[in-house]
């Protein structure tokens, strides 16, 4: 039987060893391992653009502010109907090992005004941060990096701040070539300073701007104590009619190193998405969303589980709005609603919602809600524990 020798590994320039496997083959470094696959590195939920619960795929014209679009990205805009917003949108290319991206096309040639801006961004819930202990001595220095395309070129903006806007880190990168992926990198020190959540409040947010009047941008490359969504001198997208931004493969880490985006399985990306965010689609007509049961002869109520828990409390219930598109069985007849669905009440794992039909129901019996006989593709119910 071979046995396993104890072996030190050390670089040239360091008089400690870095790598050491021990006489039993266990092995221990004496730095940090930047591994080259899924490690739970990223901080960001959905940096590459794949899960697109609320609309599919389907480009957004115009944009509205404070409106998630693909899941765990939000629009932001200080004015109307200045861009438009989709996965995929634009029909361009992904970089190599990615299929999807988040785009957006700007709708006019618009002068941004001192207190505006526009942009997107992902609120990055506390709980997911609490080890880098920004706000204190110990704050961790971490690295951004994505792949972004334009067809403008120059130096563009975003900025990394806290829940209130008190704290905030301008950063620049450069767009060298017009209509090109290129990959950025961006790292920044922790912030000492400042009130950093640590609970399933906000506790960074990560902004894209493609805009910024002079009130939301400062110097790069240096916390601040106020509100800057972008670096002085930035880019403007939404400055030129028809100019595009492209961005995925967004990956934000502890540490100096950008190491290769962390690639995740589709329903586990999916899951950490529907803690914020869940959707039951229907496919087609007569489709079920959930069992019930009779509360009197024209209300249904109905319990549905959530696949994951969510961050919080949902308080409302999402709908197609049209009450065609929903419709309760009770043998041995369905019938549509004659009102949009209700929320009725819930918790982090599930949810109690009312379905409405004008007559026939038998009290305590069981039914099943479901789509409706009319363009039941439409139907959906939607719960919100977003950021």
């Amino acid at each position: 039987m071979s046995t396993v020798k104890a072996t030190n590994f050390q670089n040239a320039s360091s008089a400690t060893a870095n790598m050491v496997t021990d006489a039993s083959g266990n092995v221990s470094f004496g730095g940090t391992a930047a591994m080259s696959s899924s490690f739970l590195r990223n901080r960001i939920i959905n940096g590459d653009m794949r899960i697109d619960q609320r609309n599919a795929g389907t480009e957004v014209n115009p944009a509205v502010t404070q409106t998630y679009y693909l899941d765990r990205w939000q629009a932001t805009s200080t004015a109307a109907s200045k861009y438009k917003i989709g996965q995929n949108a634009g029909a361009v290319t992904p970089p190599t090992g990615y299929t999807n991206y988040l785009g957006l096309t700007s709708l006019s040639a618009y002068t941004v005004g001192a207190a505006e801006s526009f942009g997107v961004r992902q609120l990055i819930e506390g709980l997911n941060v609490s080890d880098l202990a920004w706000g204190t001595a110990s704050a961790a220095t971490v690295t951004l990096s994505f792949w972004v395309r334009s067809s403008l070129t120059g130096t563009f903006g975003g900025s990394l701040r806290n829940s209130d806007g008190t704290r905030s880190y301008p950063f620049t990168y450069t767009i060298s070539v017009a209509n090109t992926w290129e990959q950025k990198t961006v790292t920044v020190a922790g912030d000492t300073s400042g009130t950093w959540l640590t609970t399933n409040g906000i506790g960074i947010i990560l902004i894209f701007s493609i805009g910024a009047g002079s009130t939301f941008s400062g110097t790069a490359g240096a916390w601040a104590a106020t509100n800057y969504l972008s670096a002085t001198g930035a880019t403007s997208v939404v400055g030129t009619n028809g100019a595009t931004f492209y961005v995925t493969g967004v990956q934000l880490e502890v540490g100096t190193v950008a190491t290769p985006f962390e690639r995740q399985l589709y329903n586990a990306q999916l899951a950490q998405c529907q803690r914020y965010y869940y959707r039951i689609s229907a496919t087609g007509n007569n489709q079920p969303f959930a069992n019930a049961f009779c509360d009197n002869t024209t209300i249904a109520r109905g319990a549905v589980l959530f696949p994951v828990t969510m961050r919080d409390r949902p308080t409302a219930l999402e709908q197609s709005g049209t009450v065609a598109n929903y419709a309760i069985i009770s043998a041995p007849t369905g019938q549509n609603c004659t009102s949009v669905p209700a929320f009725a009440t819930s918790t982090v794992i599930s949810s109690e919602i009312n379905f409405t039909i004008a007559s026939g129901l038998v009290a305590g019996q069981g039914c099943l809600l479901r789509s409706g006989s009319a363009s039941g593709a439409s139907a959906y119910l939607g719960w919100s524990a977003e950021l």
